[in-house]
Parts: structure tokens; C-alpha cells; sequence
């Protein structure tokens, strides 16, 4: 069964609050690939950089949705469902999610067969 991310009230046009992890940025540290704060445009590095500052920037604000701010990725996680979504990908409606592991081809196929 799809889910649901429920915390879809919590995302708002932002404008970035930089144009690299603002952190790493002031430490003269590297990252590998950036977040950005779907609440406050925060920017921070994602759990493959040293630091993950996304990570840490959720737990310091209870901003829960934070999507990739890479180019060409579409996608965003929700950090207190779990849940990794586009909004509005084709066949799976708003908010829907899939866990982590699975993939939106997978997640949809089990819940059109269920």
C-alpha cells in the first residue's frame, strides 16, 4: 500500500539560503550532495557528506520535508514519515511516498495489484 506523507502543509516556496551547505560553507568543508528546507530555504549537506547538516537541521527545527536541491532531482524526504516522494508523480497523487528501499515503480505496482 502507498502512503502518505502528512506533513504536506509544512512545504512553502522558498528562497535558498545559500548556494552550498551554509555550514560547510563557513567551516571550509566539502559535502556531496545538498538539501534544501522546504520550511526556511536552509541548505545543508545530505547523509552521504561528513557533516549532514540536512539531517542535523531537522532535528535542531522539526522541519520535517527536505528534498534534494541538486539539478534534474525531483524528489523529497520527509524525515519524520520516512518517506521519500515526488509530489504529484504521475500514478501516485499528491504526497505519495514510498519507504526507504523501495522504489515509486515498485510501491505503485503492489498497490494497483493489491
Amino acid at each position: 500500500m502507498v502512503k502518505r506523507c502528512t506533513h504536506l502543509d509544512a512545504m512553502h516556496q522558498v528562497t535558498p539560503g545559500a548556494q552550498g551547505c551554509d555550514e560547510c560553507l563557513m567551516m571550509g568543508s566539502n559535502w556531496v550532495h545538498l538539501r534544501i528546507c522546504l520550511t526556511c530555504g536552509h541548505v545543508g549537506c545530505c547523509d552521504s557528506s561528513p557533516n549532514r547538516h540536512a539531517t542535523k537541521h531537522f532535528h535542531a527545527t522539526g522541519h520535517p520535508i527536505m528534498p534534494s536541491y541538486e539539478p534534474g532531482e525531483t524528489w523529497k524526504w520527509c524525515y519524520v514519515d520516512e518517506l521519500m516522494f515526488r509530489q504529484g508523480a504521475r500514478g501516485a497523487g499528491a504526497g505519495a511516498c514510498w519507504p526507504r528501499g523501495q522504489t515509486a515503480s515498485s510501491a505503485i505496482a503492489a498497490a494497483v495489484s493489491t
